[in-house]
């Protein structure tokens, strides 16, 4: 498994090594994550351009140490584009003005650097960059549906049903997507000049749901209202925050990825394994009926006009 290969990758020359270890308990190789990630990239590059990218890598499979890594190190290649931001991110305190170095993968071949990593997962801000390296406002809503103790993605389905409604009714284009692991989230592309507007904004929905059904969701990470509670974490839309891609593998026990539905999958989905897609999964049905995530990318609309 030590050996290295040469292969060609959108013209680019890579080094790939270790490429027969298995990375999921299932026996999916490297090979096999690389292999997905390639025929992958047409549908996923245009969701990541812009966008730093936070890996969870994985070097010894998924039952291993897993690491978050945002810095390209020295080890990336150097047609990689890189953009430094102060910070880290969400970090604070004595790292608040260190300087990270986060890579932008916008070509097939930096999709094929990361996997030969074992960065099976890819986590992205709901903002771009621009050219010259500064942030661009929020051009994503996301509501993060995370399933308490007691419930399912099922039950995250009856919540993303209530909240299609009010985005449509708000003029937004509402997108939904697993998250590759037990939850659900929904998207919506936005035009805002103002930072804090999908913060507040999403947090107003998600407390109003709250409040008229204290028991099926909660706004609020506190465990004790968790059990048998939906949570609508609207907080994935502060500027610091990132979230899963459309189209990124987990590190789970199988090669699932945060796949796009559609809203009929949504609402007829009652029980759980309705919505588990694997890579071969994904591949057949973006060969089938496409990128269903695209709205979110192409169609953005204003937030309702009190929260411009």
């Amino acid at each position: 498994m030590t050996g290295q290969v040469t292969v060609k990758a959108g013209g680019r020359t890579l080094r790939l090594s270790n490429l027969d270890k298995p990375l999921y308990p299932d026996g999916t190789a490297k090979s096999e994550v690389i292999a997905y990630y390639s025929r992958i990239a047409p549908i996923l590059l245009p969701h990541l351009r812009g966008r730093p990218v936070t890996f969870v890598r994985y070097p010894n499979g998924v039952r291993g140490p897993k690491f978050f890594q945002k810095n390209a190190d020295a080890s990336a290649p150097d047609w990689l584009p890189t953009v430094p931001l102060r910070g880290g991110g969400s970090r604070r305190g004595a790292d608040a003005n260190e300087v990270v170095r986060y890579p932008l993968l916008h070509e097939l071949a930096a999709l094929v650097w990361a996997a030969n990593l074992a960065a099976l997962e890819l986590h992205v801000p709901q903002w771009t960059v621009a050219d010259d390296g500064t942030r661009n406002p929020l051009n994503r809503l996301v509501f993060d549906l995370d399933p308490g103790p007691g419930t399912t993605i099922a039950d995250c389905c009856r919540v993303a049903e209530r909240l299609h409604d009010v985005l449509v009714a708000d003029g937004l284009i509402p997108v939904a997507t697993t998250s590759g692991s037990k939850g659900l989230q929904v998207y919506a592309g936005i035009d805002t000049t103002n930072a804090q507007a999908p913060s507040v904004y999403a947090k107003a929905i998600a407390v109003a749901f709250e409040q008229e059904t204290p028991e099926q969701v909660t706004a609020t990470m506190t465990k004790a209202r968790r059990e048998g509670n939906v949570l609508i974490d609207w907080s994935q839309n502060n500027p610091a925050k990132t979230t899963i891609s459309p189209y990124s593998l987990r590190g789970r026990d199988e090669p699932t990825v945060a796949t796009p539905v559609t809203w009929d999958e949504v609402r007829g989905c009652r029980e759980p394994e309705q919505l588990v897609f694997t890579t071969d999964d994904v591949l057949e049905r973006v060969a089938d009926i496409g990128d269903l995530f695209a709205p979110a990318h192409e169609r953005r609309a204003p937030l309702p006009g009190h929260y411009t």
